[in-house]
């Protein structure tokens, strides 16, 4: 089962936060933990709030952000070599 909120994957969204938590510093062995608490905030968040503009801001923003977060990681790894 893969919830959408806004056509946005919230699986994929929560795996990238975790990995940015990871690679700021946050433990590995609570990054299980980290996951299922941001799926619980995003799913409440999706139903308290899914009319609201500033959520699907929010959602999207966190989305756009991975993305560019990941074409810029990869453009970095393709020039170096």
């Amino acid at each position: 089962m893969d919830m959408e909120i806004y056509g946005i994957s919230a699986v994929l969204l929560i795996m990238g936060i975790v990995q940015l938590a990871k690679n700021a510093g946050f433990p590995s062995k609570f990054a299980g933990l980290l996951a299922v608490a941001i799926g619980i905030l995003a799913s409440v968040g999706y139903t308290m709030f899914q009319e609201a503009e500033l959520f699907r801001a929010l959602v999207t923003g966190i989305a756009l952000g991975l993305a560019a977060a990941g074409l810029y990681s990869t453009q970095k790894n393709v020039r170096g070599y």
